[in-house]
């Protein structure tokens, strides 16, 4: 009896504590489940809920005729969490082969870094080679989706375009001049994730991303193409250190063709040197030589003093100034000439007698008014400004050189923009490189009558006794000039065996439509001169233009 009741008084207790664990349970579970829920719900969020990136699409870049000279493709990127990879050893092996990296760097990389829980082993792969790696099934490893940029016409248009860094930012050229404008903005969506970091499910959109806007140059590609090869010919057939050429149009102002030698491929700028990122032809200068005396004639017809029949005495070749001397090409005795003359023979004599006899800062003034010595606005990334003397009285050696291209240091783009003054009845317009399609307004600079009168001396170089013969072009009048200028040394004066050969060439002279400026840096050999070197290739570049645009001829007679 005294068992039974021990018996019982036992089972009493353990249903009471049951009873005490089941409520206490149930009230876990009410406090827990109501109480604590949001708490906990937070909590739980914390450990599981992600906020993840939703990538946007950069705008594409096209030439003026909307074909493609930057877009984005599809790409991700691999990443690891330190914390959950685990690899067998043929997985590792797999990996370093797909990623194109070391085990032993792989390795070291999540070492290094054990308590992080992301880390990048590679960026912007090809989707193909991503799927493969997402193939080996590892913990820890997981895919980042983005885009990565790609240039369709690759060293062509290379120093124009410029290209993106591995976030998508612009680095060089147009991608840095019109980022903000290209970037789009990235969206938002929040998921839930597992603690292998897989994502379980979508919650939703956060934000929508905002895809970056496209931009159409005035660049065209055929155009772009044809230049930048007979620009490689030329350097490669002469052996130079480098070259630039520019294709203007000359009632909007639209660039073309801009090409620089050597370049590179931006798909690909592995051990690529910094020296061929730049766009030479608007971030270096240099000393523009014959090309100037365009312009120096034109202050000497502005001024009244002188017509293009006035005769210059250029006897007997050699002109003393300030205890220097100056000689025409080949030491040559050109004898009497007319100012015509002057710029058909392109005799340094002449064009610095006549500079001599004028106000000392005339020539330096209408220097300025065609935009030599200042940016040419073209939003073009470093763009330099050039040099002009500030002041030139009681230096007439100086002022003597100025007149044929020494003691100023310009860009090719200012070169063929101010060219574009004279082709265009003395209006200096702006330059772009985004496609307009419309005559812009210009501001006079120089009169009508004298453009006029240059453009009709610059025809005559190209005929027998000038120096641009090589220029010419069947069934178009073209109006050229060329120019040939020492290379200063960094020590001081100038190298006796280095060159700057350039040409500028304007087409069809009786209606100007198109300028085209080539300069070539340090040809080798026995040929130099522009006249030799640049006039050839420009002749090229000027005819595949002009047919590819379908511009009538002006000079039937002559095919």
């Amino acid at each position: 009896m005294r068992d039974r009741v021990e018996y019982e008084g036992r089972l009493l207790i353990l249903v009471i504590v049951l009873l005490i664990a089941v409520l206490g349970l149930i009230g876990r579970i009410f406090y827990l489940g109501f109480i604590r829920h949001d708490f906990l719900l937070d909590q739980s969020n914390i450990r599981s809920v992600r906020e993840v990136s939703i990538p946007a699409h950069r705008g594409i870049i096209t030439d003026r005729n909307g074909e493609p000279l930057a877009i984005s493709i599809a790409a991700a990127s691999v990443w690891v969490n330190p914390k959950l990879f685990n690899a067998t050893a043929s997985q590792e092996k797999e990996l370093a082969q797909l990623l194109k990296v070391p085990i032993k760097t792989i390795k070291q990389k999540i070492a290094a870094q054990k308590q992080r829980e992301f880390i990048y082993l590679k960026r912007a792969l090809p989707l193909e080679q991503t799927n493969k790696i997402m193939a080996l099934c590892i913990p820890g490893v997981f895919l980042e989706k983005g885009y990565k940029r790609y240039y369709p016409e690759a060293d062509a248009a290379a120093q124009v375009v410029g290209f993106t860094n591995i976030d998508d930012h612009g680095q060089e050229g147009i991608e840095l001049a019109y980022d903000s404008w290209l970037r789009g903005v990235p969206g938002k969506t929040r998921v839930v994730k597992d603690r292998m970091g897989n994502t379980i499910t979508s919650l939703g959109v956060i934000a929508e991303p905002q895809q970056g806007r496209n931009l159409t140059l005035s660049i065209d590609r055929r155009i772009q193409y044809l230049a930048h090869n007979e620009l490689k010919n030329t350097i490669e057939k002469y052996h130079a250190e480098s070259g630039s050429v520019v294709v203007l149009a000359v009632k909007t102002g639209e660039i073309l063709a801009m090409v620089n030698m050597p370049s590179y491929n931006p798909n690909n700028r592995v051990g690529v040197a910094t020296s061929r990122l730049r766009n030479r032809a608007v971030t270096d200068v240099f000393e523009l030589g014959s090309t100037i005396k365009a312009f120096t004639i034109a202050n000497a017809l502005d001024s009244g003093k002188y017509k293009v029949n006035s005769l210059i005495d250029t006897n007997p070749g050699v002109l003393k100034v300030g205890g220097n001397f100056i000689y025409d090409d080949g030491h040559r005795n050109n004898g009497l000439l007319t100012v015509n003359g002057v710029l058909k023979k392109s005799s340094n004599i002449g064009v610095a007698k006549m500079t001599l006899s004028l106000p000392t800062d005339s020539l330096l003034n209408l220097l300025r008014k065609v935009g030599f010595g200042q940016s040419t606005q073209s939003g073009f990334p470093g763009e330099a400004s050039g040099v002009l003397p500030d002041n030139l009285k009681g230096r007439p050696f100086v002022l003597a050189t100025l007149s044929f291209g020494y003691s100023i240091s310009v860009t090719l783009l200012q070169l063929v923009r101010a060219h574009a003054v004279i082709a265009d009845g003395g209006l200096l317009r702006p330059v772009t490189f985004l496609k307009t399609d419309q005559v812009v307004s210009g501001r006079q600079v120089l009169s009508a009558k004298v453009s006029r009168q240059i453009m009709d001396m610059l025809e005559s170089v190209l005929d027998i006794g000038g120096t641009g013969r090589r220029a010419k072009i069947p069934g178009y009048k073209v109006a050229g000039k060329t120019g040939t200028s020492h290379i200063s040394s960094p020590s001081g004066g100038y190298y006796k065996d280095r060159y700057f050969s350039n040409f500028i060439g304007i087409a069809p002279a009786s209606d100007p439509q198109l300028i085209v400026g080539v300069i070539v840096k340090n040809p080798k050999g026995l040929r130099y001169h522009g006249s030799q070197v640049a006039a050839p290739a420009f002749t090229n570049i000027m005819n595949g233009a002009l047919r590819i645009l379908n511009i009538p001829l002006d000079d039937a007679d002559s095919i």
